[in-house]
């Protein structure tokens, strides 16, 4: 029975279908088909149903998924024990957001890839949430403050924020100076988030109001120096228009307390080599705190 087959169907499976499937693995359709075909023959059992939507699993498909994903991992496993001591093999898919993404976490990326020449690296950049389960990825990175899931996180290093508003903002409605003044403002958010505001060695957390919303920063860049409200963002995306005057820090008796870059990944006894070695490279690049804080904090 050929692993490549089983990895097939388990994407299938867990995909929902032969397309997504085969933009997860990096082929084409018709390879998946193909690999479907002769295990579905050598077994002698049908394990997917194809439907106009998709593809479901049969009763027997859907026993035998667990069988093949537990094969898969435990080959996975044998191969990098076996290894040579740094060489990574295979293929690790990471979610990373675009916003700062790009510049920031893209290069890292692009050195592990260079470090190890025989590992396959699918990255996926997008502010939106990735379902890491759902979806199919290793593993993800993720600034700000997380939220209680069943999700492992790694530290890798700091984030630093302000609060910012335009010049423009400011003379017409004000600068606020206290969590009371800065509900009343216009806010600039992703969705539905809560703000964090230090007062001491106390955090206090309030929940801001605001008409404009976007999933990713550099827009909420443009709303801010566009005189539209007061925005939380990180300190890499608002420096350079800090020191022209385009965006001016407020709240600066209450700023936010230190966010922080992660690595995650699906609940785990133990993460897989490609993702410790991805989680110690960020450490080693981001840690220091420059590489994601900006050059103003």
């Amino acid at each position: 029975m050929d692993i490549e087959e089983l990895q097939t169907f388990v994407e299938v499976a867990d995909a929902g279908g032969v397309s997504p499937a085969a933009l997860r693995l990096g082929v084409s359709k018709s390879i998946v088909s193909r690999r479907l075909f002769r295990l579905e023959a050598e077994l002698g059992v049908q394990l997917l149903a194809r439907t106009t939507r998709g593809a479901a699993l049969t009763e027997a498909g859907a026993t035998f998924r667990d069988y093949a994903a537990r094969v898969c991992a435990e080959i996975d496993v044998a191969r990098e024990t076996i290894l040579p001591a740094g060489e990574l093999r295979g293929r690790l898919r990471v979610a990373v957001p675009l916003s700062f993404g790009l510049t920031h976490f893209a290069p890292i990326l692009a050195e592990m890839a260079r470090r190890h020449p025989q590992l396959q690296i699918h990255t996926c950049y997008s502010d939106r949430f990735v379902d890491l389960i759902t979806e199919g990825y290793d593993c993800a990175i993720r600034v700000g403050y997380l939220q209680d899931s069943n999700l492992i996180a790694r530290r890798v290093g700091p984030i630093y924020g302000k609060f910012v508003a335009s010049p423009d903002y400011i003379k017409a409605h004000g600068s606020p100076e206290t969590p009371e003044e800065l509900v009343a403002h216009e806010a600039l958010m992703q969705g539905t988030e809560s703000w964090q505001l230090m007062d001491g060695d106390k955090i206090i957390t309030v929940r801001p109001q605001g008409r404009f919303k976007a999933d990713n920063g550099i827009a909420l860049v443009a709303a801010a120096t566009a005189g539209l409200g007061i925005a939380y963002l990180p300190d890499c995306l608002t420096h350079e228009y800090i020191a022209s005057g385009a965006l001016m820090q407020v709240m600066t008796r209450h700023p936010p307390p230190p966010a922080g870059a992660y690595v995650i990944r699906p609940p785990g006894q133990h993460p897989a080599r490609k993702i410790r070695v991805l989680t110690e490279l960020l450490v080693e690049y981001c840690e220091p705190g420059p590489h994601l804080a900006g050059a103003d904090r």
